[in-house]
């Protein structure tokens, strides 16, 4: 599965991830983290994630634009019309 980090509590391990298909809210297993290269997740984060059987987030990785199928978007803006 794919989301986004909502809140994440560094201290406690808590946090929550929102999965994109359908925004639903999971949990942050207590082990999350473990065997990742994770030490940190920051607010909006994309990660790719696995739910356990109490339906709570566990075995994130790294996700990125390509891995969640998002729309391609350009690499420079378009350039502003210009007012005669």
């Amino acid at each position: 599965m794919q989301g986004v980090i909502k809140s994440y509590d560094p201290a406690t391990g808590d946090g929550i991830v929102i999965r994109d298909t359908d925004l639903v809210e999971h949990d942050l297993a207590p082990a999350a983290l473990d065997g990742s290269l994770f030490r940190m997740l920051r607010q909006g984060q994309r990660v790719r994630f696995d739910l356990d059987d109490q339906g709570r987030a566990h075995r994130l990785r790294f996700g990125s634009e390509a891995d969640m199928g998002t729309p391609t978007f350009r690499a420079h803006a378009e350039p502003a019309p210009e007012i005669a």
